[in-house]
């Protein structure tokens, strides 16, 4: 692929001749996606630009697993996170801290340290407790595997799974297999209030 200079300068050439370059970004182009440096090359060069949204891989998994990642009562925050690699993580977010928080959360770009990830998540979600490793979601070759995050290693050898996936944990994956007693909500009961309907009396 290209270095950030080759990007910059072949987009010059083509914005210098009318053209109208895109330069395309798989899943969101705001996650994990390198944009900032872009822009701001861009914004030396006066070369106008718009960041059209995707859907990055979190959202993806998802949707094909059926799954809602704010439980009521169980969870209302998401986590989208990395473990630090040859691109270093602040201290105050190692995966450590951010893990003992318990909420649904969505490792990108760590199955080169997927050891060290489950060592992690063993200690705050528990050996037994599932979660998710989703595969070239949104693409044809799309895959979810689902293992006690005891297994998450092996899971990952058995399926020859090396990059391209994501980690998923929390109890949205368990509700999404039929754990259903985590995900009854307020917001369609009928005795419940908000601003588009009234409580039916009892």
């Amino acid at each position: 692929g290209m270095n950030l200079d080759q990007i910059i300068a072949r987009i010059k050439v083509c914005h210098d001749q009318g053209k109208r370059v895109v330069r395309l970004h798989t899943g969101d182009p705001s996650l994990y996606g390198a944009i900032f440096e872009q822009i701001r090359e861009l914004q030396k060069l006066g070369i106008p630009y718009e960041v059209f949204p995707g859907v990055t891989a979190a959202f993806a998994a998802a949707a094909s697993m059926g799954m809602e990642y704010t439980l009521p009562e169980v969870t209302q925050t998401l986590i989208l996170t990395r473990i630090a690699g040859r691109t270093p993580v602040p201290e105050s977010e190692d995966l450590e801290k951010l893990a003992a928080h318990g909420s649904s959360m969505a490792i990108y770009l760590s199955l080169g340290h997927a050891q060290k990830v489950q060592k992690i998540l063993e200690t705050h979600y528990g050996k037994e407790s599932l979660c998710a490793i989703a595969y070239k979601v949104s693409h044809p070759e799309e895959q979810i595997f689902y293992t006690q995050i005891q297994d998450l290693v092996k899971s990952c050898k058995e399926n020859k799974i090396t990059r391209h996936a994501l980690i998923i944990v929390g109890k949205a994956v368990e509700a999404s297999r039929g754990n259903k007693d985590l995900i009854q909500s307020k917001l369609y009961d009928a005795g419940f209030s908000h601003g588009y309907r009234t409580a039916s009396p009892k």
